[in-house]
């Protein structure tokens, strides 16, 4: 039970209200008794006149309604909206995949969410914002990350059902994808390699921003590509580091505020390509690296 947080009256008061009323009292008198308006009496006093023996015995008949209309013709049928949320749980996509993948608008499938109550809950925000930060132009700021998927020539346990096919005793390996993002134009470049040896990161971090050199790629940036700070993890670039005019500023393993935005896309890469699709091994899945990037 709960009540309007400006309401005058409890429930006690309204059943006093409505006593009164029923006692002889008139509606506008009682109302000025109990210092509420003549409407907010008329009603109370509406809801009791009609309520059942067991609603007065309850009180149930005074207490606050929802003023949701009654009828919605334009809302969802609840097979659709069920879909929703099956697409929701099945691939933990958010409103706008999901949209995508359903065919319905996006703040359709936004407001089903969260009637369904699908949505994640939304933490107090006022710290991270307070350390926000975002690079003034393209080329100023890369974070750069690698991660680890097990490599695979069959499909496992999601597909078969069987847990033979993840016997951890026989993997094939791991693909280790380095991923660089920009901080402020959130263009994506990433490999996958064997491993994440200092040369294999100074190979990757040298075609990645060869990459970003392109014309295409950052017409804004101009002199800013001058000056490039990284965020790659500590102690990756033993080796000498690629001939460019930038700086690297290793972030704290326990600490990843710094790389906070590579830490969301690998997160996101992982629930879009490594396990939102259905593979036979992991080379499809490798495959398919450039065509989500893309569409990233």
């Amino acid at each position: 039970m709960q009540f309007h947080r400006n309401a005058k009256l409890g429930l006690a008061g309204r059943q006093q209200l409505v006593l009164a009323i029923e006692s002889g009292g008139s509606i506008r008198q009682s109302a000025r008794t109990f210092n509420v308006s003549v409407a907010t009496a008329h009603r109370c006093w509406k809801r009791w006149r009609d309520a059942g023996a067991g609603e007065r015995e309850s009180r149930s008949c005074l207490f606050d309604r929802s003023s949701r209309a009654a009828h919605s013709p334009q809302r969802l049928a609840p097979e659709l909206e069920q879909a929703i949320c099956a697409c929701r749980r099945q691939t933990g996509w958010g409103p706008r995949l999901v949209a995508g993948a359903s065919g319905f608008a996006h703040s359709t499938v936004w407001k089903v969410l969260k009637q369904h109550r699908q949505l994640p809950a939304t933490a107090d925000r006022s710290a991270s914002l307070r350390n926000r930060y975002e690079g003034p132009c393209p080329g100023d700021l890369l974070h750069m990350d690698t991660g680890e998927y097990a490599r695979f020539q069959r499909p496992g346990q999601r597909l078969s059902g069987e847990r033979r096919s993840q016997d951890r005793h026989h993997l094939d390996g791991l693909d280790i994808v380095h991923a660089v993002i920009d901080d402020h134009s959130r263009l994506a470049y990433q490999e996958i390699h064997d491993d994440e040896r200092a040369a294999t990161a100074a190979g990757f971090l040298e075609r990645a921003l060869a990459c970003y050199a392109r014309p295409w790629q950052h017409r804004q940036a101009g002199a800013d590509r001058q000056r490039l700070g990284l965020h790659p993890k500590p102690r990756l670039f033993s080796a000498p580091r690629p001939r460019a005019r930038s700086s690297t500023s290793p972030a704290s393993p326990t600490t990843p505020v710094a790389t906070g935005k590579v830490e969301r896309f690998h997160q996101t890469m992982a629930r879009e390509w490594a396990y939102g699709l259905v593979y036979r091994s992991h080379h499809e899945r490798a495959d398919a690296l450039p065509h989500w990037l893309q569409h990233y």
